[in-house]
């Protein structure tokens, strides 16, 4: 998933018109823009090509590489993101493309799509059913549309600006209006892939203050684990050293089911954030979190 090294991306900026003051300086719990349906409808069928290829790969003892930051890749990620980057082109030659395996491509432009091939590509080699296909859209640099897509499992989560979660399984699907309510970190269920995401001592004593107050803490997951937020079956997520692939996707679908989101101090969650992300389906939950994390120096205080 998250690679200890990070390349900032700065997206085009937007015009008064595009942010409110809100958008600009808390967390985001909703956005403003309305997704088009033939954009959604898009990023489903990006998401079918990427499960399809993915599932021929699975448990079929592919060979696995090194990247230069010792992160594994197989062909299957390269596959993945070559087929959803051929049908973005071949549909909106004007948009841009951010990909895990293959970089950029008009990173400028105002709607740029975002993907992840294989989130969770340890799972996936080691023939763990708790991988998946990230694909995000953004408008100017916001969340605007993203798909988790659980291949292996047959649960999909689409967040839309302007729709309702929809979780879809193999027997059906249904609209996320609200996810639960947990507004006490003693109460809460917390989620996280892995402590090792932590590596700066700063960030793990932060996090570890965190989870030693909640109620439950659970590792391992991915982008399931933000699946599982929406659906409200659990409350918070705290994450570090993301790429902007890694978490782009997931806010659509956590805001679009009542969620809120930010990074570490409060801010919107940009393709410029710098990977931390706590996200939360309450409120003052997601404040009480800020009062822990928070970096010292920041000098604000938590927002509700």
């Amino acid at each position: 998933m998250p690679a200890p090294s990070r390349s900032k991306f700065s997206p085009p900026e937007s015009s008064p018109s595009e942010s409110s003051p809100s958008e600009s300086s808390g967390p985001i719990s909703s956005t403003s823009a309305h997704c088009d349906d033939d954009l959604i409808a898009l990023a489903e069928e990006l998401a079918d090509v990427a499960g399809e290829i993915s599932l021929n790969y699975y448990r079929s003892g592919v060979a696995v590489d090194d990247k230069p930051d010792h992160s594994p890749v197989t062909i299957a990620d390269r596959e993945v993101e070559a087929a959803v980057r051929a049908l973005i082109k071949a549909r909106y030659p004007e948009h841009g493309i951010i990909g895990e395996e293959h970089g950029i491509e008009n990173g400028q432009a105002e709607l740029v799509w975002v993907i992840d091939p294989i989130d969770g590509t340890k799972s996936f080699i080691t023939g763990n059913p708790l991988f998946g296909n990230l694909i995000a859209l953004v408008r100017n640099g916001r969340p605007l549309l993203g798909v988790i897509n659980m291949p292996v499992l047959g649960e999909r989560w689409v967040g839309a600006s302007g729709h309702p979660t929809r979780f879809t399984r193999r027997d059906g699907t249904r609209q996320i209006s609200k996810g639960r309510a947990c507004g006490r970190l003693d109460q809460a269920i917390l989620r996280c892939t892995a402590p090792e995401m932590f590596t700066t001592a700063a960030n793990a004593a932060k996090f570890g203050n965190l989870s030693n107050q909640a109620r439950l803490r659970l590792y391992g997951g991915d982008c399931f684990c933000y699946g599982q937020l929406a659906s409200g079956f659990v409350d918070l997520v705290v994450e570090a050293d993301l790429q902007t692939y890694d978490f782009m996707a997931l806010l659509p679908v956590v805001l679009g089911a009542g969620g809120v989101a930010s990074d570490w101090n409060g801010a919107p969650l940009t393709l410029a954030s710098d990977g931390r992300v706590v996200m939360a389906m309450d409120a003052a939950l997601h404040a009480q979190a800020l009062t822990l994390l928070r970096d010292e120096d920041d000098g604000q205080q938590p927002r509700a």
